[in-house]
């Protein structure tokens, strides 16, 4: 790639204030079909305890736990995939008609998931069913991101990349608050009842209305002017993954945008988003449609500093903005956290300082719960005593016991004896769990543990004021990297390049960053020590990224 003359860029006003109304509409219908697609994305998550319920409950466990994990992360787990498939297309016949296919497969799955019969109906072949469908989504949310952010980038003029394409960047947040809140004025309008028997299945199908309206404003664009040049002039690439990925000069850069920042602000976008809310309703006993509201408002606040921060970028540069973001972010994330136990859960905070809780265990008899693959059951005693003390919000110490002995906790000076699930038959299993479960929900109860957070105690102000700073850390970090990432790659592999390298950090790194925390938590007895993966890995990045990335505002794209 070529640069352009270095120096201060001059912002005239009209220039910088005004769209054309093609511009508009790139924008606009690139913006708004993403948001669909992350709606449709999300949706599956946000329903994900009544989906269960209704396509896996009725299988034996161990076919009922493999479905449901696979359901659950095979969109995410093959987001790669996508990229590579719809990179290449996208690369060798055009952006245009490439993310128009990837909306058109992501908003039919999710309708079709919506008038899909559950296990009850047709039997094994639902779970089979809905597999397929969550495959086609990741595949197409694979492509479309890339597809959309090139596509956008390719049209803006060159002093204003940043700007245009982090409307790109408010996607996944607008897509989120979209689903949260079509489940949430459903549920209410419905009532439980109806929701859990039929309602769930009505926010699917108002996709297909999404869908409609997506597709009609995309059938009216035209293709990027850059690509058209390049189609013209006989200079498109004849195998884009090939050169993007079997050429070191390449390869380099794939892996220093994966490494030096998308691994980065994919772990902070989960964690600033997904994880609060999971931290909210299930660590801190929040009830679910307090936590949701209270992180719509600050999902509503903090959205526009997405648009802020891409701007600024144009100005500033993206490299400083990006990686300070990540890094703030990462400094952030123990002490916001802690705030937010604080003006959430009093009661457990004080439970947590002052009755500690001591499980007497064989370290052999312990074990890392992170079930990836749905097949595992952690059935000893010392897994089982992790288990409920995790799911109960308490930290504990562990004390080491002598070898082959049952894990016990103490607390004060009441002491649980835990049980060995294995090979225990469903009747024997469940008296000795209904027992052992019993001990320790009266036993914490005592020590002042609460089982849920007191709805007058938590300061909804300040609680909504904690995740806004998380949000906004992440719009700093997000906002700006569109642009960075298309300007980092040749425009012959842009679509290819880049989308890879995104879905990988952003599906890998933060799409499981849940999945370990909670594994970690389980291990180590802290609430917070889950934290310690986004936090390594947002201020690795940055110190990477300070290093090999370098500062692409003047790039010129075009070639």
């Amino acid at each position: 790639m070529t640069h352009v003359a270095s120096g201060a860029p001059q912002f005239p006003v009209a220039q910088s204030n005004s769209l054309t109304a093609e511009e508009r509409k790139v924008i606009v219908a690139s913006s708004l079909g993403t948001v669909f697609e992350w709606y449709d994305f999300i949706l599956f998550g946000s329903l994900a305890g009544i989906i269960g319920q209704q396509f896996f409950s009725k299988a034996d466990p161990t076919t009922g736990f493999i479905f449901a994990l696979l359901a659950f992360s095979a969109g995410v787990i093959v987001r790669p995939i996508g990229a590579l498939v719809f990179g290449r297309v996208g690369d060798r016949i055009g952006r245009k008609y490439t993310f128009l296919a990837t909306i058109m497969i992501m908003g039919l799955a999710t309708f079709v998931v919506g008038i899909l019969p559950n296990y009850d109906a047709i039997g094994i072949t639902a779970p089979i069913i809905l597999i397929g469908l969550r495959l086609l989504q990741g595949l197409a949310v694979g492509g479309e991101y890339g597809g959309a952010v090139v596509y956008v980038a390719e049209h803006a003029p060159a002093k204003k990349r940043g700007a245009f394409t982090s409307w790109i960047q408010t996607t996944g947040t607008v897509g989120f608050l979209l689903s949260l809140s079509v489940v949430l004025v459903t549920r209410l309008t419905l009532g439980e009842p109806a929701f859990v028997a039929w309602g769930w299945r009505i926010p699917f199908l108002l996709s297909i209305v999404l869908l409609g309206i997506s597709v009609w404003i995309r059938l009216s664009l035209e293709e990027s002017p850059v690509f058209a040049k390049m189609k013209s002039e006989g200079k498109l690439s004849k195998a884009p993954l090939s050169e993007a990925f079997g050429r070191w000069t390449n390869i380099k850069i794939a892996l220093s945008a994966l490494f030096g920042l998308v691994a980065g602000f994919g772990v902070v976008w989960y964690t600033a988003q997904f994880y609060t809310l999971l931290f909210l309703t299930q660590t801190l006993k929040v009830d679910g449609p307090t936590a949701n509201i209270m992180v719509l408002i600050a999902l509503l606040a903090a959205t526009p500093f997405f648009v802020f921060f891409g701007t600024l970028s144009d100005r500033i540069g993206r490299k400083k903005i990006v990686l300070t973001g990540i890094l703030l972010a990462g400094l952030a994330f123990f002490p916001t956290f802690k705030a937010i136990t604080h003006y959430a859960n009093p009661a457990l905070e004080k439970a947590l300082a002052d009755s500690p809780v001591v499980l007497v265990a064989d370290p052999a008899d312990c074990h890392l719960q992170f079930n990836l693959t749905g097949t595992s059951k952690f059935l000893s005693s010392c897994d089982i005593a992790k288990a409920k003390l995790v799911s109960s919000s308490v930290n504990y110490s562990s004390e080491v016991a002598p070898t082959g002995s049952v894990a016990a906790i103490r607390v004060g000076s009441q002491t649980i004896t835990s049980y060995d699930g294995t090979g225990l038959d469903k009747e024997t299993f469940g008296a000795k769990e209904k027992a052992f479960v019993g001990g320790i929900t009266t036993a914490i109860k005592s020590a002042g543990y609460p089982t849920a957070a007191d709805p007058a105690q938590v300061n909804k102000p300040m609680v909504t004021l904690l995740v806004f700073v998380l949000v906004f850390l992440l719009a700093m970090a997000y906002g700006p990297v569109a642009a960075l990432l298309v300007e980092l790659f040749p425009t012959r592999i842009r679509y290819s390049g880049l989308s890879l390298p995104y879905h990988i950090g952003t599906g890998w790194f933060g799409g499981l960053t849940p999945t370990i925390a909670f594994a970690m938590v389980a291990y180590q007895g802290d609430i917070y020590y889950g934290l310690w993966f986004p936090v390594i890995v947002s201020l690795v990045t940055a110190a990477i990224g300070f290093v090999v990335i370098r500062e692409t505002k003047d790039v010129d794209i075009t070639s």
